[in-house]
């Protein structure tokens, strides 16, 4: 398969975890008594990598995520000179989602132009600190490596690894979103603070240090212990 065709892919799949992730906090997560809440949003998020690994995993690898893709390359599952290709992709269906959801959203009476972004301080959704977004970002992205390059490895159960990796994002999510709304993913972070502006767009940096640094730790653990 070719580069183009697999940067394409990632794009698509990019895209669809935006929509279905940030788009279900958006549009379905507050409508009072009938609302998804974080326990909905959380199994959005994991339902999308679901979905799409069983779409795309043959196609690309299904990574939908820079963090995850710059962690494969430090454990030696991916090539590195193809990290470019596939984090332009990823970033550009995040933002396209984020535009779809803001389309979408403004049809509403009183949208005040939110897109679940990501942040810390003031921007959390209950206030924790910079410190605690950068820890709770960096451990989380971490495990996630870690799962995903056990659930993935040629010795474990063939054809479950979707179904892992997916329950581990709903998890992160279930653990994060009071913290930072969940990031795990620079793509999923940027699309909707480059719409957002203003401080989502100044706490960026976090929801792109914090997921790398984490994903290469996880990535360099698992092959660490792997090792007989």
């Amino acid at each position: 398969m070719s580069l183009t065709k697999r940067a394409v892919a990632e794009l698509i799949g990019t895209f669809w975890l935006v929509l279905g992730g940030c788009g279900s906090a958006v549009l379905a997560a507050g409508i009072p008594e009938l609302g998804l809440g974080y326990l909905g949003v959380s199994f959005a998020f994991g339902l999308t990598v679901v979905t799409m690994a069983y779409a795309i995993g043959h196609i690309s690898g299904c990574h939908l995520n820079p963090a995850v893709s710059i962690g494969l390359a430090a454990g030696g599952r991916f090539k590195a000179a193809e990290l470019p290709h596939y984090i332009i992709a990823q970033v550009i269906g995040a933002i396209l989602a984020a535009l779809v959801i803001r389309c979408i959203a403004s049809g509403a009476e009183g949208y005040a132009g939110g897109l679940a972004s990501n942040g810390f301080a003031e921007h959390s959704p209950h206030g924790y600190s910079m410190l605690a977004a950068l820890t709770t970002e960096i451990v989380l992205t971490a495990m996630f490596l870690f799962i995903i390059m056990g659930s993935t490895d040629k010795r474990a159960p063939a054809g479950l690894a979707p179904l892992a990796i997916g329950f581990t994002l709903t998890l992160i999510h279930l653990i994060s979103i009071p913290v930072t709304n969940t990031s795990v993913n620079p793509a999923r972070s940027t699309g909707p603070a480059l719409l957002e502006g203003g401080i989502a767009l100044d706490q960026l940096w976090l929801f792109w240090l914090a997921p790398i640094v984490g994903a290469v730790i996880g990535a360099l653990v698992y092959n660490f212990i792997q090792k007989e």
